[in-house]
């Protein structure tokens, strides 16, 4: 495959010149080609660069003929229906995302493209918005700058599930020439009215759908903020939806403030991670804010930072800010009267069970589903067109959260409102979010968690972490720290088994590679690899009457889960 690409004329010169410089690297040579990049319901996600298993111009003019074979598949009306189409700040994004509008107008397949960078949210609202058929967002989110990325949506809105994915890899799997995918001219394209180019009028009709989430006017406006869109999409309808719900002291973290696709003064741009947050630490320490926010690249997450009495920022991670938001927005529904009966909010398997403890305090259900809000908001969808439910509010500890029913995924702009409202609503009352999360724990309990990733790269990373999954399927330890196992999951294969007793029964998670294992006092932890990076995930959560106590056994799970992962080479 290597030899086809690097001879063959119908690749360009810069992509042959690209193969040429790494002939005498077989190893580079082998990752480049060793498989085809693989499109599952994250769609496509990898390095960029030329080959077979990264991103480029033919592997994306490949998966969208996939997808424009599905949709014709489908009939005229899902052509006519067509495609929204939206792109972040990294590199090739605008011409990765303008070659897949080009192949679906070559199909007769309608394409609405947006003029310039857009959040990953508002694609999502645009194919609700528009009702197309589909949807398209290239975007690596959080990854570093040599990756990006490509997520395909469905007409509900949300990211394909299995079902859909499987249809469209069937139809790329039957491409087996790049020279049989059809490309039309933009000029064509545009005069002919397969291809329109989408601006502010969308962002209009958006911002005034998230203004009327917000629950309460009596805050205080003035609370001092400092945001960074981490050289991301999230800059414009953050500070946009900010200034227009009246808050007045928002600062921007200006080396973060435009796009920069090689992200320059956060190299892993991902706000999980507290390092992202360095710039926007300093300027919140010279101007004294009292609350630090931060929205990924494609700013679908977010993450914040709380000062604390002492002047310090303190880190939430997404369980904790999960909480605070659940807590928020179920408890203001309930003083404002718009909770309706029948009210649930989503959760995924591998986040913790304290925002669940808040919901139940209130009336409201919690739901499970996998990892991903394709999941999440797909669960959101069926149970509210089973009956009379109504979803309040969804997320996982990734720092994904959504509320409101006209995006169907996770919403950095949504969240980042909702934050702040939350954070101006208790300083009115004396408070910060620190203060409240404490209470919070007071009433049900210290709960802890800790997310570690191993990273483990190429094609040894990738067979390694199978070979870990598939180990600790069978070999998993029966006691930690003088507590029993009570209980373990495998969603592979839906089997829920009581270790105690023996019996077993079916989990009514769909199939996925994840294994749940629960202690008899309550603490738990999940294994996982990740589906769109080269890493396996350990979650751990405990919960005692201390946080010290807590913190100690989600400490002893650690020794031990890891020694049991790292000793499988």
């Amino acid at each position: 495959m290597y030899k086809n690409w690097l001879n063959n004329e119908f690749f360009d010169e810069k992509t042959r010149a690209e193969l040429e410089a790494i002939k005498s690297d077989e190893k580079e040579i082998e990752d480049r080609f060793y498989k085809d990049l693989e499109f599952g319901t994250a769609g496509l996600r990898g390095k960029i660069g030329a080959g077979t298993n990264r991103m480029n111009m033919y592997i994306i003019s490949r998966a969208t003929q996939g997808l424009a074979d599905f949709i014709v598949e489908q009939g005229q009306t899902y052509m006519d229906k067509g495609v929204a189409i939206a792109y972040d700040c990294r590199h090739f994004s605008k011409e990765f995302a303008k070659r897949a509008a080009l192949v679906l107008a070559a199909n007769k397949i309608k394409v609405y493209l947006f003029e310039s960078l857009r959040p990953t949210p508002v694609l999502s609202f645009t194919v609700g918005h528009l009702k197309t058929a589909s949807g398209i967002v290239v975007t690596a989110s959080h990854n570093p700058k040599e990756y990006n990325g490509y997520k395909v949506y469905w007409e509900d809105a949300a990211q394909i599930g299995q079902e859909y994915a499987d249809a469209i890899t069937e139809k790329i799997l039957n491409i087996q020439n790049f020279e049989d995918i059809k490309v039309m001219d933009e000029k064509e394209a545009l005069d002919k009215g397969l291809l329109t180019i989408l601006g502010n009028e969308i962002d209009d009709i958006y911002v005034s759908k998230v203004k009327p989430l917000a629950l309460r006017d009596d805050i205080d406006k003035d609370i001092k903020v400092v945001y960074t869109p981490l050289n991301g999409t999230g800059n414009v309808l953050v500070r946009r939806v900010l200034k227009e719900r009246g808050f007045t002291n928002i600062t921007v973290v200006p080396e973060q403030e435009n796009p920069d696709p090689n992200f320059t003064t956060a190299p892993f741009p991902n706000p999980e991670d507290p390092r992202a947050f360095e710039y926007a630490e300093k300027l919140g320490q010279k101007i004294g804010a009292e609350l630090l926010l931060a929205t990924d690249p494609d700013c679908d997450r977010l993450a914040i930072m709380v000062r604390d009495r002492d002047g310090k920022y303190v880190s939430f991670n997404g369980n904790q800010t999960g909480a605070m938001l659940v807590k928020y927005v179920v408890e203001g529904r309930k003083d404002t009267g718009k909770l309706p009966a029948n009210s649930f909010i989503v959760k995924s398997i591998v986040t913790g069970d304290l925002g669940k403890a808040i919901a139940e305090k209130y009336g409201v259900k919690t739901y499970e589903a996998l990892t991903g809000f394709k999941n999440i908001c797909g669960v959101a969808n069926a149970l509210e067109k089973s009956g009379d439910n109504k979803f309040v509010f969804g997320y996982e500890e990734s720092i994904g959260y959504v509320t409101g029913d006209f995006v169907k995924d996770k919403d950095g702009v949504i969240s980042s409102m909702m934050l702040c409202e939350a954070a101006a609503y208790y300083k009115k009352q004396g408070k910060t979010l620190i203060d409240v999360l404490e209470e919070t724990y007071k009433e049900f309990g210290y709960y802890r968690e800790k997310q570690i990733s191993l990273v483990l790269e190429g094609i040894e990373g990738s067979r390694r972490i199978s070979r870990m999954m598939e180990v600790y399927r069978n070999e998993y330890p029966m006691n930690i720290n003088g507590l029993k196992l009570v209980q373990y999951v495998d969603y592979k294969i839906g089997k829920d088994t009581n270790v105690i007793t023996g019996e077993t029964s079916q989990s009514e998670i769909p199939s996925s590679n994840v294994l749940e294992f629960t202690l008899e006092d309550g603490s738990w932890y999940a294994v996982r690899p990740s589906g769109t990076e080269p890493k396996i995930k350990l979650y751990l959560y405990s919960k005692a009457e201390t946080a010290k106590e807590a913190e100690e056994k989600i400490a002893s799970m650690e020794s031990v889960v890891l020694a049991k992962l790292k000793s499988v080479e």
